[in-house]
């Protein structure tokens, strides 16, 4: 396992455009402590973002967690690029020709995916608390790690994506229309939720029921968005007759959906491999 992970690593490290792409990825996570810096001050209505409650524990877990996923486009495009130039430079044949099997040569490209799900999360653990004991109220070791699951979610959340993003790459074999057909599929399913709310169930309640169960749909729904958990939010809502009724809690059901998918696109990318004639 260790010599298959090593010769991923080389490959990702040697190319130019992955390395810029990884470094670039874990940058722009620092870069969420810039949101202290944001401050509005327009008549009545004024904002301090350092001031707001969203670097106070716990709740800080919730909305890095939530906001830091979106990042994981770039390690989408690596993780593409990673499988289409095995294709294009023809390191997997050679691989296989080296003795490499089509099951090591899978194994070996979801444990990268393990890896960068993995120090993904410790990034975001390790930024997360700097952020929070920067800025939170609370400091008391009950409540800063009291929200963990949250952070547990991001990692299943990418460790799914990615392994979407694996069985693009082995489908298609080219960056350029696997990363088009993921767009793609994104607005495939909001049509299929739309057709079926509006024509299927004539009821949009009882589509999400179906809806739920999508990939990229049940990946989402690891992480509610946290930005109407906000007090001033609360406030405002309630102020204009809006109940918000929304459960921000991670649940064992949507981890288990997408803990299907991810087996299901694994083990989908495996027996296109083997099918496919190199």
């Amino acid at each position: 396992m260790k010599r298959l992970l090593n010769i991923e690593l080389q490959k990702l490290w040697k190319n130019r455009a992955s390395r810029v792409l990884i470094i670039t990825y874990f940058v722009l996570i620092c870069f969420i402590s810039l949101i202290a810096s944001i401050k509005f001050d327009l008549g009545p209505f004024k904002f301090d973002a350092a001031e707001s409650g969203i670097f106070n524990f716990p709740y800080i877990w919730h909305f890095n967690t939530y906001f830091v996923a979106w990042l994981k486009l770039f390690l989408a495009v690596v993780i593409v690029s990673m499988i289409a130039n095995e294709y294009s430079y023809g390191t997997l044949k050679q691989n296989l020709i080296d003795g490499m099997s089509k099951k090591e040569f899978i194994l070996s490209k979801f444990i990268t995916v393990l890896l960068f799900a993995g120090i993904s999360t410790l990034f975001v653990f390790i930024v997360t608390l700097i952020l929070g004991y920067s800025f939170s109220s609370y400091n008391e070791l009950s409540i800063v790690f009291s929200d963990l699951e949250y952070l547990f979610a991001y990692f299943i959340k990418l460790v799914a994506f990615f392994s979407f993003c694996l069985f693009l790459g082995i489908l298609i074999k080219r960056s350029a229309f696997a990363l088009g057909f993921l767009m793609l599929w994104f607005f495939i399913e909001k049509i299929i939720y739309g057709l079926m709310g509006k024509f299927v169930f004539e009821d949009f309640d009882k589509a999400s029921v179906i809806f739920k169960y999508f990939p990229l749909e049940s990946m989402s729904n690891l992480i509610v968005e946290p930005i109407s958990r906000l007090s001033f939010i609360k406030t405002v809502s309630t102020q204009i007759g809006v109940e918000n009724s929304k459960d921000y809690d991670v649940h064992f059901f949507p981890i288990l959906i997408t803990l299907i998918w991810t087996v299901i696109f694994v083990l989908m990318s495996f027996k296109i491999l083997k099918k496919r004639d190199l």
